[in-house]
């Protein structure tokens, strides 16, 4: 028999290997597991049903508005409820590296993003008469965001070349 005719190695199902890994886990880190796997489904849900209304505004906005997507109003509505979705699906990604235990807790960066989309929306949003004071606290606050984001990002890479 050359090495050619060896039969490949089986493969674990996934369930087993799941059941593998909950076995050599602690008791809080099963539990951790299971809450992030059931907020990982329930973001799922969200996601679908908010996708669901989107198509429904938007064939709405269609069929009876005469979509037009340069009025403020129809921009905000379909807009915003697109950075909605990005926003639950970054949050469900965030959940999903901790269910694969890829990361053992939810990290600071991927928090900062999420803020900063947040952030994004709402100056999609923002209704064109609002005042100078919340616009340049937005500002601010997107501003401190993106410094933390950067230095988080730039300490990481200076981490992964001192480490490869």
């Amino acid at each position: 028999m050359t090495p050619m005719d060896k039969p490949a190695p089986k493969r674990k199902s996934a369930w087993r290997e799941i059941a593998d890994e909950l076995a050599v886990m602690s008791f809080y880190e099963r539990f951790e597991q299971i809450i992030a796997l059931v907020l990982s489904a329930v973001i799922a849900v969200i996601v679908v049903v908010s996708m669901v209304q989107l198509i429904g505004t938007v064939f709405r906005l269609l069929l009876l508005d005469a979509f037009n997507p340069l009025d403020h109003a129809t921009f905000q509505t379909v807009f915003g409820m697109i950075m909605t979705l990005l926003i639950a699906m970054e949050f469900k990604h965030s959940i999903v590296k901790v269910a694969l235990r890829r990361e053992s807790i939810i990290q600071v960066r991927t928090v900062v993003l999420i803020a900063l989309i947040a952030l994004a929306r709402k100056f999609v949003i923002l209704d064109p008469d609002t005042g100078p004071a919340k616009v340049a606290a937005l500002s601010g606050a997107a501003l401190a965001l993106g410094v933390v984001y950067w230095l988080m990002r730039d300490r990481d890479d200076r981490a992964a070349r001192a480490g490869g």
